[in-house]
């Protein structure tokens, strides 16, 4: 497979073939990781576009439906869509925009709130146990020693 591998070899740092690999690995685990973690909040009983749009309203708070479409690249008729299937089950609710007679804000409601916080929830105590159970003392430690330096990866 042709690879081209933009990386230089920083003073006491790895090759660039080995960062190439060590980015590979990566990539492939994260999916692997996100894959298990939707599935594990698949007892709640969400589509993922619809979670991720509930997940926005709790992030960014209420929004246009124009809003939502912008930040998740969809057409307005497609997030129209995911909007009206939250708001039958009353998980998102409509208000007046205050600015704009046009248009109006979408929310969560509190039943909304719990679902999202419900999802959270089983998807943090999987990822709990698995590192309980699959991981040794050593291991976890290494793990958390992880985690601000993928933090850091994400920093612009």
């Amino acid at each position: 497979m042709f690879r081209l591998v933009r990386v230089s070899k920083q003073p006491g740092g790895r090759s660039a073939a080995e960062l190439a690999e060590a980015a590979a690995d990566l990539r492939v685990v994260v999916g692997r990781l996100l894959r298990q973690l939707r599935a594990a909040r698949s007892e709640v009983d969400v589509t993922p576009s619809q979670a991720v749009v509930m997940s926005r309203l709790v992030t960014d708070g209420p929004a246009t439906v124009a809003a939502l479409a912008r930040a998740e690249s969809v057409r307005p008729q497609s997030m129209r869509l995911t909007l009206a299937a939250l708001e039958e089950r009353e998980l998102v609710t409509r208000t007046p925009h205050p600015t704009d007679q046009r248009q109006q804000l979408l929310s969560l409601t509190p039943a909304g709130e719990r679902l999202i916080e419900a999802a959270r929830i089983a998807k943090e105590d999987w990822l709990a146990q698995a590192i309980a159970t699959k991981l040794s003392r050593a291991e976890q430690d290494s793990l958390l020693t992880a985690i601000p330096l993928l933090r850091r990866l994400l920093e612009p």
